[in-house]
């Protein structure tokens, strides 16, 4: 038996329902059809993407430095430098300016409940 990679990714947040309104406003992400109770899937592809809330025993506001420590979250967007600007002009915290990286532009900042994300451009 062998894994064949990452089939599912969430977020698990205290508030789902403002995590996805931030997604929503700030990302253009849209809802999928269905959710189950607790969380809100988003359409995305080619990994489906949610928020949702903590498992049984997790408290990811405890976690430190932060939630999500350790793990890098990359999000495809059509333009990193237009999402920086919009999220800036939001005053969505950014952690650097957009810049080229092996995999595209790309720039890190802080999503839902504290959780470093990045936005990045795919390297044509």
């Amino acid at each position: 038996m062998t894994a064949t990679g990452p089939d599912f990714l969430a977020l698990q947040v205290h508030d789902p329902e403002a995590a996805a309104r931030f997604f929503e406003m700030h990302l253009g992400l849209h809802r999928a059809p269905t959710s189950p109770p607790g969380a809100v899937v988003f359409a995305t592809e080619p990994i489906p993407f949610a928020v949702r809330e903590p498992l049984p025993g997790i408290d990811p506001a405890a976690a430190s430095p932060g939630p999500g420590h350790g793990i890098a979250l990359w999000i495809a967007v059509e333009d990193a430098d237009a999402l920086h600007a919009r999220l800036t002009e939001a005053g969505v915290r950014t952690l650097q300016e957009p810049t080229d990286s092996p995999f595209g532009r790309m720039f890190p900042f802080i999503g839902p409940e504290g959780y470093v994300l990045t936005a990045h451009t795919t390297a044509d």
